[in-house]
């Protein structure tokens, strides 16, 4: 039996996440170069994620808001370290209305703004003017805020979900009385980051500081979590800034102390995307579509009944009801289960397809034979076929009563089967036998992204300068990048790969998305 795709994983892994994308009906591009419309499914996934990072901000605090769209360049002209990270990608507004000028539809020359104002790259800026203005006490703070949003990065090389001009995300912006408390905060939510990406998309991480020349512009440190994919390159999966008060000096936000002088706010800002999509698709995906971990999956189940407009339809389309009923009612993974019914008047053999290839967890096939024998016969996507992949499907069978009891932690299975399968995977391709820069080069060698290279975790000295920039230099030349110094450093780490000085820590380093 040939794969549902119709290329694979090993002939062109670009070409395959494409090709999920567009199969599995997630999203496509749209009329304006390097934006994308997100279709039922994909934001059904999205729904999942917000709703539930939207929980877990809130129950450490945080507040959702929303700041507007346009943002006066001279606010982002204020913050001059943070503007030029990102000049090259702002679009930028001019007028205010349009004009019919020798038959054509133009700016108009009378309506030309007094200011250009910035369509939102990020809020820093924006954020900062208000809570300069919030802000006056000690008993302000923290303030800690949250808005989901929609941003604008003009994109030259456009991808669906990993790199579009405007893509959607939160971002998190908060402000503290001090260093310490600031930084209190840009931890638990790298932590929030990470118990999420592990616990929800399956996704294992790697949590860690980035370099100096990796930071967030205006930064003082930056965090990140960073996820492998299946071609070995590194998804950077979400950030947490400690901007120490640079941004208040350039926005004035102060607050009265309780001793009654004035003091600089130290901030913070933080974020993910729907980048997170494309990292599950080939974080988890087949060569037969994408593999929902069923904790974002808007359908966990579905059912679909064979119905052939004989007698017997009633009693299949009965026993498929009475058999949905009975799953959403039962709780899986903290919420109640997501039973779908796909009555579409197709054959069955391409709806199980359908449904294989936009990663269902768990589908099930209802025909006249399980109604009236009161059995269930359901195929997990995790685990697909008897024998090789592309062979013959994996149906397994029990009694409706069976199923609907284990129904729960059949799921759970599910999840914590694509979690270990990754967890294994990035374990396996991070080397950490090479000890000189030759050692690395020669491993990746050219940027070939038809062969498989992973990550490799080598020594570092810190470097700044003319030392740092000679770095940045070398990997470049390879299209490879430092991801970050991870958090679970591991004794002496040696002397640094690149400068022969006594190494500080360890970081990753590889190709990226």
């Amino acid at each position: 039996m040939p794969n549902a795709l119709p290329i694979t994983r090993s002939e062109n892994f670009a070409e395959w996440y494409q090709a999920v994308v567009r199969l599995a009906d997630m999203a496509e591009t749209s009329p304006v170069r390097g934006c994308m419309i997100i279709k039922p499914w994909g934001w059904g996934v999205w729904e999942r994620i917000q709703q539930q990072l939207d929980r877990r901000f809130k129950e450490t605090g945080h507040q959702n808001c929303y700041f507007p769209l346009l943002i006066p360049m001279s606010f982002l002209a204020k913050e001059a370290e943070h503007v030029e990270g990102f000049a090259k990608e702002m679009a930028v507004v001019t007028h205010h209305r349009l004009k019919t000028i020798d038959g054509k539809l133009q700016p108009d020359p009378d309506a030309k703004l007094e200011e250009p104002l910035i369509v939102r790259p990020t809020s820093e800026t924006i954020i900062g003017d208000a809570f300069q203005r919030w802000i006056q006490s000690y008993r302000d703070l923290p303030m800690l805020l949250n808005q989901w949003a929609n941003v604008v990065r003009w994109e030259m090389r456009p991808r669906l979900f990993l790199r579009t001009t405007e893509f959607l995300w939160q971002e998190g912006h908060t402000a503290h009385a001090d260093k310490a408390d600031a930084m209190r905060e840009t931890r638990q939510m790298l932590e929030i980051y990470r118990e999420f990406a592990e616990n929800v998309l399956a996704m294992p991480v790697v949590p860690g500081e980035k370099t100096a020349n990796e930071r967030f512009p205006g930064a003082d440190n930056t965090y990140s979590i960073e996820a492998m994919m299946q071609d070995g390159k590194a998804l950077q999966a979400g950030t947490s800034h400690y901007l120490g008060t640079h941004f208040a000096e350039a926005q004035n936000i102060r607050y009265q102390t309780a001793e009654g002088g004035t003091a600089l706010c130290h901030t913070t800002s933080w974020g993910v995307s729907t980048r997170l999509i494309g990292g599950v698709i080939m974080n988890h995906g087949d060569d037969d579509g994408l593999r929902l971990p069923p904790a974002i999956a808007p359908h966990q189940i579905v059912l679909l009944p064979i119905l052939r407009d004989k007698p017997e339809d009633a009693e299949v389309s009965a026993f498929t009801d009475g058999l949905a009923r009975d799953l959403n009612a039962l709780m899986a993974l903290g919420a109640p289960i997501r039973a779908f019914i796909d009555r579409k008047p197709t054959k069955a053999v391409e709806k199980r397809w359908d449904w294989v290839r936009r990663g269902a967890p768990i589908i099930i096939e209802i025909g006249p034979r399980d109604a009236a024998g009161g059995n269930v016969t359901f195929l997990r996507r995790d685990q697909m076929y008897d024998g090789p992949p592309g062979g013959k499907a994996k149906m397994q069978t029990l009694s409706r009563a069976a199923f609907v009891g284990k129904a729960g932690s059949l799921l759970e299975e599910i999840q914590k089967s694509l979690f270990d399968q990754a967890a294994h995977r990035l374990c396996d391709s991070i080397r950490t036998d090479l000890r000189t820069w030759n050692d690395i080069a020669a491993y990746f060698g050219a940027d070939d992204d038809k062969e498989f290279k992973g990550w490799v975790r080598t020594a570092w000295s810190r470097p700044t300068g003319a030392e740092l920039d000679k770095v940045s230099a070398q990997l470049k030349e390879l299209a490879l990048t430092i991801r970050n110094a991870p958090l679970d450093q591991r004794g002496d780490p040696g002397t640094c790969v690149f400068t022969g000085k006594p190494a500080v820590e360890e970081i990753l380093i590889a190709r990226s998305y």
